[in-house]
């Protein structure tokens, strides 16, 4: 991922994918089946992905949650995948926090 450094959070004008794929995450198009996926989100749709690590599920998931408005709740088994993917969204500009239950309640209500 080429990173967009920004020291505010960002202040997204686009809802377009293919522009936030490009302006924020830095990629020229979409691979296999995320454009499909990524406009089936944002109008709403349940979709149920299954794709090999490294494919970019995880754009699959942000960009719609760039694209719509309100907050986006992502739920992830994995807390290194979810303190890595906020470190990595933080750095972006975008607004992004983990709860997990290696936190203790005073964080998570902070957060």
């Amino acid at each position: 991922m080429t990173a967009h450094p920004a020291t505010a959070p960002l202040d997204i004008e686009s809802k377009n994918p293919a522009e936030i794929l490009s302006t924020i995450f830095g990629y020229d198009s979409f691979r296999g089946e995320q454009k499909e996926i990524i406009e089936s989100v944002i109008a709403g749709d349940s979709c149920g992905v299954l794709m090999p690590t490294g494919s970019g599920k995880s754009l699959c998931y942000q960009i719609p949650a760039l694209c719509r408005d309100g907050v986006g709740v992502i739920i992830s088994p994995l807390i290194a995948l979810m303190q890595d993917q906020v470190m990595a969204l933080n750095e972006l500009g975008i607004k992004a926090a983990a709860i997990h239950s290696a936190l203790t309640t005073k964080v998570c209500v902070r957060r």
